[in-house]
C-alpha cells in the first residue's frame, strides 16, 4: 500500500463537490484519484458509473469516501471492505442503526478502517466549548437548527424518501455536537415530527431530551428557513450563558467572544481519516444516529402542507 492514502469519492453530489474535494486537496498524506457517480465528476479525474465499476476497472485505491444517500450506503461499504478498502462514511453513516454492526465486524476482520464521520464535531469552537462546559453546572440547553433545504439539497428527492432522514440530515449535526460537548449520555423524551403530506420524511421536528440528571434539552429543527441560516446551541450555566453558533464555528461565553473561526471541518475530518488508516483503527460512534432513531420511534406525527422543490 502506498504511503499516500489514495481515495476515491463515491457519489458526487453537493457535499462531495463543496467539501470533500477541497478538503482532500488541503491535507498532506492523501490524494483524490477517482470518482464514481452515475452522472457527475470533477474534470481531470478518472470517472466511473458506480462503485462496482470503480473496483473492477479503476486505478489503485486505498480508500473510498461514501457520499451517496444513506439508503444505499450499507451495501457499498460492505463491498468496499470486502475489496480490502478503507471506508469513510458521510453522515449519517447509514439508514438504520443495526446495519452498522456488520460493517464494524467486517472492517475488523479485513483489518481496514471504518470511519463514521460527524463533521460538525470538528468545527473549531466545539472542543473549546466542551472544555468550557466541563467546569460548570449546565441548567438548560436550547438548540435552534434551521436551514433552507432548497439551498443545501437542491433537487435531491432522496432526502425526503424513507430512510433519507428529512430534516434530521442537518439536525443530526446538532446532535453530534451536543453529544460531544455534554458530559453525560442523552435520552430522547418526546418528539413531534412534521411530515409534508406528499413526503416520507419530516421537514421539521421538535425534540425534548435529557440526561440521567434530568437536564432539560429542547431542540427545534426546520428545513424551511429562508434568508440567514440558524445553527445555534445555547447552554444556560451557573456562570452564565455559553453559546455555540454558526454550526460550531463561533463560541461566546456570555458577551465575550471566545472563538470565531473559518470552516475547516472537512480538512480536519480527513486528517483524522489518514491517522486512523495509518494506525489500523476504526472510529464508529452511533450515538447521534441512535438519538435520531429514538426520535422516530417516539415521535408524534403531524401532517403539514405539501413540499415542492
Amino acid at each position: 500500500m502506498s504511503d499516500l492514502l489514495r481515495i476515491a469519492i463515491v457519489g458526487f453530489g453537493e457535499i462531495a463537490c463543496r467539501q470533500h474535494v477541497p478538503a482532500i486537496a488541503k491535507i498532506s498524506g492523501a490524494a483524490l484519484v477517482a470518482v464514481a457517480d452515475p452522472v457527475k465528476s470533477p474534470p481531470g479525474l478518472p470517472h466511473f458509473r458506480d462503485l462496482h465499476e470503480l473496483l473492477r476497472d479503476g486505478p489503485e485505491i486505498d480508500a473510498v469516501a461514501l457520499c451517496t444517500p444513506p439508503q444505499i450506503r450499507h451495501a457499498q461499504a460492505a463491498a468496499a471492505l470486502a475489496a480490502g478498502k478503507h471506508v469513510l462514511l458521510e453522515k449519517p453513516p447509514g439508514a438504520t442503526v443495526a446495519e452498522l454492526s456488520p460493517l464494524i465486524a467486517a472492517a475488523h476482520q479485513a483489518g481496514r478502517t471504518l470511519f463514521a464521520t460527524w463533521h460538525s464535531r470538528y468545527a473549531p469552537a466545539v472542543g473549546p466549548a466542551r472544555k468550557l462546559l466541563a467546569g460548570r453546572t449546565i441548567n438548560k440547553v436550547t438548540i435552534i437548527w434551521k436551514e433552507d433545504v432548497r439551498v443545501w439539497h437542491p433537487g435531491q428527492a432522496w432526502i425526503f424518501e424513507a430512510g433519507g432522514f428529512g430534516v434530521f440530515d442537518p439536525g443530526i449535526n446538532a446532535l453530534s455536537i451536543l453529544t460531544e460537548i455534554l458530559p453525560r449520555p442523552l435520552l430522547v423524551r418526546s418528539a413531534t415530527l412534521d411530515f409534508p403530506s406528499n413526503r416520507e420524511a419530516p421537514i421539521a421536528a421538535e425534540l425534548e431530551l435529557s440526561d440521567e440528571s434530568g437536564l432539560q434539552i429542547h431542540a427545534e429543527f426546520d428545513f424551511r428557513q429562508t434568508g440567514p441560516q440558524t445553527w445555534d446551541i445555547l447552554c444556560e450555566t451557573d456562570a452564565g450563558p455559553v453559546t455555540l453558533s454558526k454550526g460550531g464555528r463561533q463560541l461566546r461565553d456570555g458577551n465575550r467572544l471566545v472563538v470565531d473561526a473559518a470552516d475547516e471541518e472537512y480538512p480536519a475530518l480527513y486528517r483524522r481519516f489518514v491517522a486512523l488508516t495509518s494506525d489500523g483503527r476504526s472510529d464508529v460512534d452511533l450515538v447521534p444516529l441512535q438519538l435520531v432513531a429514538d426520535s422516530f420511534m417516539l415521535g408524534r406525527r403531524r401532517l403539514v402542507e405539501a413540499f415542492e422543490d
